[in-house]
């Protein structure tokens, strides 16, 4: 599933290529796609004739503002990806589920094979925090929302969970999933079953760096495409950051930093990767 750094490329990809375009035409192909909104027609008549203005994320969701003040809400699901397409004649991508044409010329089209992801027109934010209503039960951004240690110390130590569930609870902190939870406990040097309440003050700075490096990082080498190649950036190039995994998808590989044999272990149901003797 495209976690945070993945759609962050996306987002910044899309910034400088669909801002200022119009909509002109929108194709529904798979209304489960749109299965938030009675019926395509409704959803197309939201967009069609309307002007991207602007392009933000929320955790794993892309933000597109339009010039109504409404939002068009892309949210990638486990395989779903955004293609920008300079022609209409360029072929379409199998499962390829909703097409915005612009006046300007070009497409972005939405695949998703497994048809997990959605896409929906939310109304204007209304409470004076920047977001729409669909998505206020989102927790912080672990690099938009600056945060002192200490108040990361105190959220961590009202909760009684352990950490890699923590993590992954997108009402605590949005946008990290299975794969760079991993990838975070380990830079961080802390097992996955650890109680978050149960941090010293040195491992929770530990943490709060792993977190904003490890992301950073992950965005700076565009996201991690594994063997599947289901992520795909904009343009259709895999990411580059799965080179530098540390733990995950690594299972009987020696650690990189130890020499230590990587182990999986399922938990919650899900595969976790770990370091036994580098994360304690």
């Amino acid at each position: 599933m495209p976690e945070l750094p993945e759609v962050e490329t996306i987002r910044r990809d899309l910034q400088g290529e669909v801002v200022g375009r119009k909509i002109k035409s929108v194709e529904v192909r798979n209304g489960r796609t749109v299965r938030r909104h009675p019926s395509a027609k409704l959803f197309r008549a939201r967009l069609e004739g309307r002007t991207i203005t602007s392009v933000g994320r929320a955790g794993k969701y892309l933000l597109l503002g339009l010039d109504n003040d409404e939002v068009l809400v892309v949210h990638l699901g486990m395989s779903g990806q955004l293609q920008r397409a300079k022609s209409a004649k360029e072929p379409k991508a199998p499962h390829t589920h909703a097409v915005l044409t612009f006046t300007q010329g070009g497409q972005l089209r939405f695949v998703d094979p497994r048809t997990f992801g959605e896409l929906f027109v939310a109304e204007p934010p209304q409470d004076g925090s920047g977001r729409v209503a669909e998505l206020a039960h989102l927790g912080f951004d672990p690099l938009e929302d600056v945060m002192s240690w200490d108040r990361f110390w105190a959220l961590l130590a009202k909760r009684n969970v352990s950490l890699k569930a923590l993590l992954m609870d997108q009402e605590f902190v949005a946008g990290i999933g299975n794969m760079y939870a991993d990838e975070i406990l380990f830079a961080a040097g802390l097992r996955y079953d650890r109680v978050s309440s149960s941090l010293s003050s040195q491992e929770v700075r530990r943490l709060q760096r792993a977190m904003v490096e490890t992301l950073s990082e992950a965005i700076k080498r565009r996201g991690s495409s594994l063997a599947d190649a289901q992520y795909r950036d904009l343009f259709g190039e895999v990411g580059e950051y799965q080179g530098q995994h540390q733990v995950y998808d690594r299972e009987g590989k020696p650690c990189r930093r130890c020499r230590s044999i990587i182990v999986r272990v399922r938990s919650g149901g899900r595969s976790t990767f770990l370091c036994e003797h580098c994360q304690v």
